[in-house]
């Protein structure tokens, strides 16, 4: 028996196939600060795992905490910005 598929891309491809797009990639560009945010709080975090947190993991993973939570406002507060009729 012989596989019949479709030969051309645009028939065979799935929906995970494709590049971003403009708003998909403005969008994580939004996330990033989060993110850079979130990874520097996992590091600290993960320094601290192979021994006992002294004052400076301390320190450094509450900073990290607090610089999450703030990035988290910001974009927060730019998408209540961006969306008509919500905000000041």
């Amino acid at each position: 028996m012989k596989h019949i598929g479709a030969v051309q891309a645009v028939v065979t491809a799935d929906v995970f196939d494709r590049e971003p797009s403009a708003a998909e990639l403005d969008a994580i560009e939004q996330e990033m600060p989060v993110i850079r945010a979130e990874v520097e709080l996992l590091d600290a975090q993960i320094i601290a795992l192979d021994r006992t947190p002294n004052e400076v993991d301390t320190r450094r993973i509450r900073r990290a905490r607090r610089k999450v939570l703030a990035a988290r406002l910001a974009v927060a507060n730019l998408t209540t910005m961006r969306i008509p009729g919500v905000g000041a």
